[in-house]
């Protein structure tokens, strides 16, 4: 049977919103009434905004997340608790600040380039100059890299296309993540993670995640390993997905724009609740 609507859910550089009721009180109980860390804050706002497309009627056949959004997926689709999930995602904000600190470094989009120039151009880049890795595979036409600053701005002059810096705290989804991979390794071991109870599709590969130990595995290997939603949009229309609802402000689903055979609407949450 096909699976007709997909929500999806924004990661970094999307801005966090108001929240209330249930997940206001996790937020509070997580942080002890403190600030609201950044990742937190996103994660918080698209739960918030999946409440209300529920109470609209919106429900999902599959969900998926974009980096950080894996987590915002994985409680959707009934294998993390509201209190879990808040959990982990505000240990995963202070183990990637604490880690951009250490190893700094930024991100910048590539737009318009072949995604195979920009993976060769990374595979032929000296070490010498500094760490830098194709980070997103966001769409046939554009790559997000990642590394060190050195790094990146070595490496744009050498490639095609538009460039565009990103507004993030550090190099995330590249090597300069390790010590906070490690120590999210041993946060996520000790979580309480279920099966789902709708299909999740991994934006490591594109894989549908049906165990508990899938969902852990896939967000362990997020913090290292590249965003490739090329792999999740093109397992969205393998499923035969017909819409796309994105709980955030609407940049993954302005990004279908770029896949020009896949045919599925995509609107905001915006959109949907208007």
């Amino acid at each position: 049977m096909a699976l007709r609507l997909a929500v999806v859910f924004p990661g970094q550089g999307t801005a966090g919103g108001e929240v209330s009721g249930e997940v206001a009180e996790v937020v509070s109980a997580v942080t002890g009434g403190g600030e609201v860390p950044y990742q937190l804050s996103v994660f918080a706002s698209s739960v918030q905004t999946l409440r209300e497309l529920e109470d609209r009627g919106v429900e999902p056949d599959v969900v998926a997340g974009h980096s950080l959004g894996e987590y915002a997926a994985a409680h959707a689709a009934g294998a993390l608790s509201l209190e879990e999930a808040a959990r982990l995602v505000a240990e995963r904000d202070r183990l990637m600040g604490q880690a951009s600190q250490q190893n700094p470094g930024g991100m910048t989009a590539v737009l318009g380039a072949d995604p195979r120039e920009v993976v060769e151009a990374v595979a032929e880049f000296p070490e010498a100059e500094g760490i830098v890795v194709a980070a997103n595979f966001n769409t046939p036409r554009q790559v997000v890299i990642s590394g060190e600053e050195v790094a990146l701005e070595a490496l744009s002059r050498r490639l095609g296309g538009k460039k565009r810096k990103l507004d993030v705290a550090g190099a995330f989804h590249s090597p300069l993540m390790l010590t906070a991979s490690m120590a999210m390794e041993e946060k996520l071991e000790a979580a309480q993670i279920r099966d789902p109870e709708i299909p999740m599709v991994s934006g490591v590969d594109g894989a549908i995640l049906a165990k508990a130990d899938d969902v852990r595995l896939a967000l362990r290997e997020q913090m290292l390993s590249p965003v490739r939603w090329v792999a999740v949009v093109e397992r969205f229309a393998a499923l035969g997905v017909e819409e796309i609802v994105e709980a955030g402000g609407g940049t993954l689903v302005r990004m279908l724009r770029d896949f020009k055979e896949v045919g599925m609407m995509g609107r905001a949450a915006k959109e949907v609740l208007s």
